[in-house]
């Protein structure tokens, strides 16, 4: 697939021209426990990203590593919330002068303000610039299942094991019996497997690939309006002007027991 890194002005054009859609990874340095790496976000977001440009024939740009809120700990490197605003407005506006009008963001973390902040990006860009379709989401969220959108648990793990098998550590999590040391929200890590990973990078392509070929502007602002309502609660209960710390105050929240086997 292209790479915009590699790509002449002509050959951008060309593509653009052409109606590829511009592919930008999105991902993070943060503690994902004991068995995963510090980098599972840009990881799994830069493979998810390189199988879609392939797919839909886009371009594939350069990862960008700079989340907001990630999970407290001393490994995680976050930049602040004015700054993920200006890199995401200039990164997409950026792409729009270019002459591309079809932005795809994959981002591989999460985070509720880290989306959040996304998805207000994409429509100011789309505001900013008539005719842009911006789509902003992880590899697997068009896929209408939020249980899959876990932290350093089953999916997550599932889906390093397709792609970076040997990043991933679960004989290194604590004893269920002890006090939870490790960053998992949902089902055991031990229960997710390579192939389910496999299976579900499947379903997100193919699922992106057809949001990215019908959506139209009126659709996305849909998307992101129900996500916006349903992370309307964390933003009730714990937002107070400052991402950062509306994850320091839910993160307090969670039950730091070992996951059920």
């Amino acid at each position: 697939m292209p790479r915009y890194a590699e790509m002449s002005p002509a050959q951008l054009e060309a593509a653009w021209e052409a109606g590829a859609a511009a592919i930008v990874p999105w991902g993070a340095l943060e503690w994902h426990g004991d068995h995963l790496p510090l980098g599972l976000d840009g990881i799994v977001a830069e493979s998810f990203a390189e199988r879609l440009a392939d797919q839909m024939e886009g371009v594939l740009l350069p990862g960008i590593w700079l989340p907001i809120t990630t999970l407290p700990h001393p490994a995680s490197l976050q930049i602040r919330t004015e700054t993920f605003r200006a890199v995401l407005d200039d990164t997409l506006l950026g792409l729009a002068g270019a002459g591309v009008r079809s932005i795809a963001v994959v981002t591989g973390h999460y985070a509720q303000g880290h989306l959040i902040e996304l998805y207000e990006a994409a429509l100011r860009a789309m505001d900013d610039c008539p005719g842009l379709r911006v789509f902003a989401a992880t590899p697997l969220q068009p896929l209408n299942d939020p249980s899959l959108l876990d932290h350093a648990a089953r999916y997550e793990t599932s889906q390093l094991l397709a792609i970076r098998p040997d990043l991933v550590h679960v004989e290194d999590l604590p004893d269920e019996t002890e006090v939870r040391r490790d960053a998992v929200l949902g089902e055991h890590p031990r229960l997710g497997s390579a192939a389910e990973g496999h299976a579900l990078l499947q379903k997100g392509l193919e699922a992106w690939a057809t949001w990215i070929q019908t959506a139209t502007r009126d659709s996305l602002e849909q998307f992101y309006k129900a996500e916006f309502d349903a992370l309307q609660a964390y933003v009730d209960a714990y937002y107070t002007g400052s991402w950062d710390e509306a994850l320091e105050a839910w993160w307090a929240t969670k039950d730091r027991r070992s996951p059920a086997t």
